[in-house]
């Protein structure tokens, strides 16, 4: 019987800090050293990842969005259901932004968390990098949503412009003739399922990847690197319940006018799929039960709302976004700008849509936005240690919010037999 990936990550955790303590940075035989392969294995594991970057995300949200236009329901269920998903994950990010200023886990006792951590870059060579990146005001940040050249926009990681550019064509896919329409959205839903397979794959080895790059860490700087980890597994973790417990819940006593435990208690098993497997697409199939069956909510609406949000809705993965750059760039010692955080909370709302659902998918959407916004790519290896447990939480949190979503255009649109005791 084989292991499921979070016991084999959890392992692999194990065995680096082990390891790691064990080896040290000089430990080997003659010029090779055990430091040396842990950096090895864990640039390629992180050069695999960015690697998906571009064709996932291009894939992602050209066929996302293609599908909302095929759908011929973006009049009044789609206008709230786009409206609801836009607003309910803008809120996820800007509740996570807030915690992470107010506990801001990447300083310890009044110093960036960038030696204890082993983060290599500088904290000059990174503010430096990030003034390149243009970031110095919000007006900047949208002119960078239109690149002038689009290929070299992903070549130069300007990720911004490439989710503009795919949203553009997704939507005017289907304004163009059927029999070419066709075409296209065949080529890039082939892209999307190769790109999924492709991320699957490369995932099979994040238990190694995770093993090497905690291993380099502990071997350089011992425990000390996992009390920001801690920090900010507390702070992320806390954001999400806030958002779970409630905002999501006031949204459908507000605005629903139905109790909150009772949908709670509808869509437990949902949740708990959700939690064990980290996948919202995996769940779609029990959480479209759930609202219909448990929570009442009539099939025309639950078929619409439901497939759509496992595709464009993450607040969980939104919000673990935002907090993972901010964590990631408070370790560094940069004090960010308005206009700069602006542009992480615009970057986490558009990548979250075209992120798949799929386990550990996420951890290609904040590579995008690190690079976007000038911080190193090799940061992200530093949240791998904790990322599994957050990747479940994060999932039960897209799952709920997108049911949630499911009730509240239900009752909207008249339903009145949803949620009765």
């Amino acid at each position: 019987m084989r292991l499921r990936l979070h016991w084999q990550i959890l392992i692999a955790l194990l065995l680096a800090v082990v390891a790691g303590s064990v080896t040290g940075t000089d430990a080997g035989y003659g010029r090779f050293t055990f430091y040396k392969t842990y950096e090895f294995l864990g640039t390629l594991f992180m050069n695999a990842l960015k690697m998906l970057i571009v064709p996932l995300i291009m894939s992602s949200i050209i066929t996302g969005i293609s599908s909302i236009g095929r759908t011929d329901a973006l009049g009044r269920l789609g206008a709230k259901t786009l409206l609801y998903y836009l607003t309910t994950s803008l809120i996820a990010i800007l509740v996570g932004l807030f915690m992470v200023n107010l506990i801001q886990p990447g300083i310890v006792d009044g110093e960036p968390a960038r030696e204890i951590v082993g983060l290599s870059s500088d904290s000059a060579g990174v503010a430096a990098n990030i003034g390149d990146k243009g970031v110095g005001d919000v007006i900047d940040v949208f002119l960078r949503m239109v690149p002038q050249n689009i290929v070299q926009a992903a070549a130069q990681g300007q990720m911004l412009g490439l989710i503009f550019f795919s949203i553009l064509f997704g939507y005017f896919l289907n304004r163009i003739p059927e029999r070419q329409s066709q075409m296209l959205q065949m080529f890039w839903e082939a892209v999307f399922s190769i790109m999924m397979h492709i991320t699957e794959w490369v995932m099979k080895f994040a238990p190694l990847g995770v093993f090497a790059l905690v291993a380099k860490v502990v071997a350089s700087t011992g425990l000390a690197a996992f009390q920001p980890l801690a920090v900010f597994f507390a702070t992320t973790l806390g954001a999400l319940a806030f958002h779970f417990l409630v905002v999501l819940p006031l949204l459908l006593w507000l605005v629903g006018g139905v109790n909150p435990w009772l949908h709670y208690r509808a869509m437990a098993p949902a949740l708990l799929t959700a939690f064990s497997t980290a996948s919202s697409s995996a769940t779609l199939p029990i959480t479209m039960e759930c609202v219909e069956e448990r929570a009442g909510v009539s099939n025309r609406t639950t078929s619409f709302v439901l497939p759509l949000g496992a595709t464009v809705n993450m607040d969980g993965t939104a919000l673990y976004e935002c907090v993972a750059a901010m964590f990631i760039a408070q370790a560094y010692g940069l004090d960010l700008s308005v206009a700069q955080q602006f542009s992480i909370v615009l970057i986490a709302l558009l990548t979250s849509i075209g992120v798949a659902g799929i386990p550990a998918a996420s951890l290609v959407a904040i590579t995008i936005i690190l690079a976007a916004v000038g911080l190193p790519a090799e940061a992200v290896g530093l949240i791998l240690a904790v990322d599994r447990v957050l990747d479940m939480c994060r999932t039960a949190v897209n799952v709920f919010s997108d049911s949630c979503g499911a009730v509240l255009i239900g009752r909207l649109e008249g339903e009145t037999e949803i949620l009765k005791a």
